[in-house]
């Protein structure tokens, strides 16, 4: 006999155990009395706690200190470099993420949710099955269960590494190939370098970090080169093995490094959670080129973990990369089933995710139907300088009306005194008819702290001369936000 709405195990089932996730459960859970359980297969915190942001933000800290010898002695200070220590670093780093892994499950039992560490799956629109054959069933089931990073079709692609792996090197590479022109990609080509490994990087596109504004992903890319990575667009990888003598003899990036060094790292990709080791790469492009390196690194896209989880037999959804699709509540075409987070594939940000999740326990258990809104998104790519945007791009919103476009470039003063060629840019993209700013674009030091200043004014669609009657704080890069005048161009 089925049981009623009443006898169900729970009031909600969350499959996932990332930001998303453990957000929705706990506030449901602690603010509005549902009875909930979390199943995670893997680690509590998902891909930006343990494999993502914050250990790839920690790894831009360290990087970050590789110039600050010669700046510091511009200033009058005498200060010695000495070799980085990748086996300190990471060993630290990994400290880290078990301490916050460990907040993740403390906050989840300090607001009654029950958790279960294995994977399950859904059997029908209100029982979820664990991998021990446990079943339970659930009034509402929130499929929270994120993405992972995928590798191409390629043979011997296994020999590549992906993000997932990076934080678990063995050592450090001599060398490193970069396959990739997105966020990913160019984050860990300046973090890399930064840390002392020789980094190449191929992108097949005309240029990096596609989808972003123009002018601002051309400074980034500049800046790249400038700073010793050797960034290849239009270029891409077409075949690739293990490194003999025969191709060492040839190569231009190999070394004794690269005959000697094997790194081993979690292949998620091909089984997760085994362990192989890795020589030498030889790679050949599409360019003709030849060359070895120690490792490759493919940040050539990402899945939604929608597979093997039952959703195909109830009626649920998938979109052609297998993302889930929803509608503006987050709620799949079966009532009892909704999802949020990257395994939908709508904006794949840690923050956005958890507004998500907040969006659907105001729905589901407070009463009052809440939209995801998903406009004006402020976002950050780390690399060095970083990147700070909000809002449509120049050339998005030239397509839409007729705009006027306040920019400026400049060497900030702290590099300038130490007579370093580092640029920053500061634009805005503004309606002509309006004057509402449509979009904000920043590439300096600290350009997510500023963008996400930035981003307010954005989101409650202040005009120019809002911007412009705002005093200036000097000396500051961010005051020529405030103080441009006149527009460079309209188009």
């Amino acid at each position: 006999m089925a049981k009623s709405k009443t006898e169900f195990d729970y009031d909600l089932f969350v499959i996932g155990g990332g930001s998303g996730g453990v957000r929705a459960a706990r506030v449901a859970a602690g603010e509005h009395g549902a009875r909930v359980a979390l199943a995670e297969e893997d680690r509590y915190g998902g891909t930006c706690v343990i494999r993502g942001c914050v250990p790839k933000k920690l790894m831009v800290f360290a990087s970050g200190y590789a110039d600050v010898v010669d700046e510091a002695k511009c200033y009058g200070w005498d200060l010695k470099a000495g070799p980085f220590d990748w086996h300190s670093f990471r060993g630290r780093l990994h400290e880290e993420l078990d301490r916050l892994e460990g907040v993740y499950r403390k906050l989840l039992r300090g607001s009654g949710v029950h958790t279960y560490d294995q994977r399950a799956r859904l059997k029908d629109a209100h029982t979820v099955e664990l991998a021990d054959g446990e079943t339970f069933t659930a009034k509402h089931i929130l499929i929270a269960s994120g993405g992972r990073p995928v590798r191409p079709e390629l043979t011997n692609a296994e020999l590549g590494i992906v993000s997932d792996d990076i934080f678990s090197l063995e050592q450090l590479p001599k060398s490193m190939l970069i396959i990739g022109g997105g966020y990913i990609a160019c984050e860990f080509a300046c973090i890399m370098n930064g840390l002392g490994v020789e980094v190449t990087q191929y992108y097949r596109g005309a240029q990096i970090l596609r989808g972003f504004d123009e002018e601002a992903r051309g400074l980034v890319a500049e800046s790249m080169r400038e700073n010793g990575i050797d960034l290849h667009v239009g270029t891409n990888i077409v075949e690739m093995g293990p490194a003999g003598e025969d191709h060492l003899g040839t190569s231009q990036i190999g070394s004794d490094a690269a005959m000697g060094a094997l790194q081993k790292s979690a292949d998620s990709a091909a089984d997760p959670g085994s362990v192989k080791e890795r020589g030498p790469i030889w790679v050949k492009s599409t360019n003709g080129g030849e060359k070895v390196f120690d490792v490759v690194f493919f940040a050539t896209g990402r899945a939604p973990n929608s597979d093997d989880l039952g959703l195909a037999d109830l009626g649920v959804s998938l979109g052609r990369n297998g993302a889930i699709e929803v509608d503006e509540y987050s709620q799949t075409g079966v009532p009892s089933i909704y999802a949020i987070g990257d395994v939908t594939d709508r904006v794949n940000l840690t923050p956005v995710a958890i507004r998500e999740g907040m969006s659907f326990v105001e729905t589901v258990f407070a009463g009052n139907p809440t939209p995801v809104d998903h406009e004006l998104i402020p976002s950050a790519i780390f690399t060095q300088p970083e990147m700070g945007t909000v809002g449509l791009s120049e050339e998005e919103a030239r397509e839409q009306e007729e705009v006027e476009i306040y920019a400026t470039s400049f060497r900030p003063m702290q590099s300038a005194f130490a007579e370093k060629s580092d640029r920053v840019l500061m634009k805005l993209v503004v309606s002509k008819e309006t004057r509402v700013v449509l979009g904000c674009h920043i590439v300096a030091p600290h350009a997510g702290e500023l963008i996400q200043m930035a981003g307010i004014a954005v989101k409650a669609k202040l005009t120019k001369e809002q911007f412009d009657a705002t005093c200036a704080v000097h000396p500051t890069m961010s005051e020529e936000l405030v103080t441009m005048r006149s527009p460079v161009r309209t188009a």
